[in-house]
């Protein structure tokens, strides 16, 4: 009876490692399996925008998004105008997620006093996974209204203070640290100032990510004018800045050349130059409310 039952332990103990191996074997093919799956890729920037630029990412389902956006005037307005601090101009604004791909949004800035609103509708979204999609796609437009009247009869109507933006963003989330995206756009201005302008504007904008820290980022866009197209002493709108997350705000603090905080303006109105000192301290205060169901079973 003792040979038997030291019999028994010895087959037990000889049968362990492969069992083990066989455990592990199943573990990994459940862990390999999950990691072909398809999934969204996510948080490509921590918000609807790079600095001015639209960025990857949209305002969730049922969520909305106040915006605050501030810019002083130029740095170089020297000591008398506190390096620009007495200086402002401000934009308010919401945007809110009727689907998860489709958002709309609408500001009041007082450059120019103009109205705007507009929708991002995300085609094509960026997913991990075997056979995954390596880019997201997102369309962009939007139509301004410029509210500040002048003395010309020609300039007042109505028609004439209207402007249009339509753009491709194409970016992707190349790693957990690193976003790009590239935004070819079209401006539309049915005035012009002067005959010699356009009134088609053609660009191409680049924007990126950075991440420093889990709640902190590093930002930066430039826009790229084709020649010809613009008054003389517009310049390409830059701007680089950090994002900064603490719950349910996302803080941007930025330099830029831009004053408008709008399409039309920073593409086609930008006369800051950098080299001359001719740039705006600012920033944007992003704060998300959700109205989900998700979010109320929660609360209740």
């Amino acid at each position: 009876m003792k040979y038997r039952l030291l019999f028994y332990c010895f087959i037990l103990v000889a049968s362990m490692p492969s069992a083990l191996r066989a455990q592990e074997d199943l573990l990994s093919m459940i862990r390999d399996s999950a990691s072909t799956e398809k999934q969204p890729v996510k948080s490509s920037f921590k918000t609807t925008r790079v600095v001015n630029f639209q960025s990857l990412e949209n305002t969730h389902a049922r969520n909305l998004d106040i915006k605050i956006s501030h810019r002083f005037g130029f740095l170089n307005l020297g000591i008398e105008e506190l390096f620009g601090l007495d200086a402002a101009t401000i934009r308010l604004g919401a945007e809110y997620g009727i689907t998860d791909r489709l958002m709309v949004g609408f500001g009041r800035s007082s450059f120019e006093k103009t109205l705007d609103t507009y929708f991002k509708w995300k085609t094509i979204q960026q997913t991990s996974g075997k056979g995954g999609m390596p880019v997201t796609v997102s369309l962009f437009g939007s139509a301004a209204l410029r509210t500040f009247r002048v003395n010309t009869d020609l300039e007042d109507k109505l028609l004439n203070r209207m402007y249009y933006t339509g753009q491709v963003i194409v970016g992707s989330k190349i790693s957990e640290e690193f976003s790009l995206q590239l935004s070819p756009t079209i401006v539309h201005r049915n005035l012009t100032a002067t005959t010699s302008e356009k009134n088609d504007v053609f660009g191409i904008g680049a924007g990126g990510r950075f991440k420093v820290s889990k709640r902190i980022s590093l930002n930066a866009e430039y826009m790229y004018l084709l020649p010809d197209q613009v008054a003389p002493g517009i310049t390409n709108s830059l701007s680089i800045g950090f994002d900064i997350e603490t719950g349910g705000h996302v803080f941007q603090l930025h330099l830029t050349n831009s004053t408008a905080m709008i399409e039309k303006g920073f593409i086609t109105e930008t006369t800051g130059d950098w080299g001359d000192g001719d740039i705006h301290f600012g920033f944007n205060i992003s704060r998300v409310f959700d109205f989900s169901r998700k979010n109320k079973t929660k609360a209740e």
